[in-house]
């Protein structure tokens, strides 16, 4: 039989009166009791622990992108692609928590479906906030957070910064001038496809060696958009394979408009230049 390791052995703190420990670090305790089912199905808990750990991710997510952005405003272009590649595995891990969710039947979901009440992820403020930040900008998602003025100020501030995109197109810009209708765009409104700055991110494309910081930055946004595409995509089918065709509970169309949003492109410019190249 092997003897028990003894941690104090190997120099391990085992006293935490009074002293800083994991739990207290992490505030453990007031994770571990943010769980508040409404109904007693098994299931329910699954559901929310899997939408609390994506809104963690999120969290995250926002954070290295808030950061990415203050870099290239700032020129620094490096340290943004490295928050970027990190972002991308971010959304890897969001990817695989549909997997967990999908263990869950539609007999399991309709066990508890009705104590959602009006609750849906529609109305996830920091994934609305994670489109705006990207620069997909639609001002009628205002709507169903003015409820909450915190909340709705944190967005309208978000609308009057450049997105990430802007600001890509503005390193961009350094090499390859844009024009003023794109440069000078309400921050506001969604970018929409321009031949000028497809032309410009073609350039960088045929010449890597020249412009590879730029070229290394696109590479890192449209690795990003990949697998936030593929989240979207995972979305939909998690919601399929659970409800089918089923109103949502936020009153949307379910599938109907979760397919729509597949439709919605970040970086337009990136991904349609590899068929003219």
């Amino acid at each position: 039989m092997t003897t028990p390791i003894n941690p104090e052995d190997h120099g391990a703190e085992m006293s935490f009166d009074g002293r800083m420990s994991y739990g207290d670090y992490l505030s453990i305790d007031t994770i571990l009791n943010a769980q508040h089912p409404q109904s007693d199905a098994h299931d329910e808990m699954l559901f929310i622990i899997q939408h609390q750990t994506s809104e963690l991710w999120m969290r995250l997510a926002i954070h290295e992108l808030s950061a990415a952005r203050d870099s290239l405003i700032q020129g620094q272009t490096r340290p943004a692609m490295k928050m970027l590649a990190r972002v991308a595995r971010i959304f890897e891990q969001l990817n695989s928590a549909w997997d967990v969710l999908r263990t869950m039947t539609p007999s399991d979901y309709t066990r508890f479906r009705d104590a959602l009440g009006q609750s849906s992820g529609f109305q996830s403020h920091q994934y609305r906030l994670v489109e705006f930040m990207l620069g997909n900008r639609n001002q009628n998602m205002l709507k169903p957070h003015e409820h909450r003025k915190d909340l709705l100020k944190t967005l309208t501030e978000e609308l009057a910064r450049p997105s990430l995109y802007d600001v890509a197109m503005q390193a961009l810009n350094v090499s390859f001038p844009l024009p003023a209708s794109v440069l000078n765009r309400a921050t506001a409104e969604t970018h929409q496809e321009s031949p000028e700055v497809a032309e410009a991110w073609a350039r960088v494309y045929r010449d890597p060696e020249s412009n590879w910081e730029l070229y290394e930055l696109a590479e890192k946004l449209v690795d990003f958009e990949d697998y936030f595409r593929r989240w979207r995509f995972n979305h939909v089918t998690t919601v399929e394979r659970i409800i089918g065709f089923k109103r949502g509970t936020g009153g949307t169309g379910g599938i109907s408009y979760l397919k729509r949003m597949l439709e919605v492109e970040l970086f337009p410019e990136l991904w349609h230049l590899r068929t003219d190249l």
